[in-house]
């Protein structure tokens, strides 16, 4: 059975290609992938079989061959509601002094504070959705 790695996915579209270890990429399409499994990160390893498609190969029963997230990190603790208070508010200030004052000027920040920033704003999305 081939081989390969996730080359990228996107969950809207419902496909994405796979590069194979030995030959070109394959398309894959959301209904070869694991009942249990909805997205397929960039470099996940997989394998696939495979069938001549109209448009090229295509996959076909995908199956992951990186482990899946553990459920005891799904599982761990969240943050007290007061930990969580303190990090939205002192995101707010990041925020207002960063952003805010360049914003008002028509121009965003620039690439390497907005992405720390982003990284920031990720980080407490992923505390509330916890």
């Amino acid at each position: 059975m081939p081989s390969g790695r996730v080359k990228w996915y996107d969950v809207e579209k419902g496909f994405g290609f796979l590069s194979r270890d030995d030959g070109p990429d394959v398309f894959v399409h959301k209904g070869a992938l694991p009942n249990n499994v909805s997205e397929l990160a960039p470099g996940t390893r997989v394998e696939f079989g495979i069938v001549a498609g109209r448009k090229g190969d295509q996959a076909l029963s995908v199956r992951v061959l990186d482990p899946l997230p553990s459920l005891a990190a799904a599982a761990a603790p969240r943050r007290s509601a007061d930990e969580l208070h303190g990090l939205v508010e002192d995101m707010i200030k990041v925020l207002e002094a960063k952003v805010q004052p360049d914003l008002r000027k028509g121009r965003y920040p620039d690439r390497r504070s907005a992405r720390k920033i982003a990284e920031l704003v990720h980080a407490v999305a992923r505390e509330l959705e916890a």
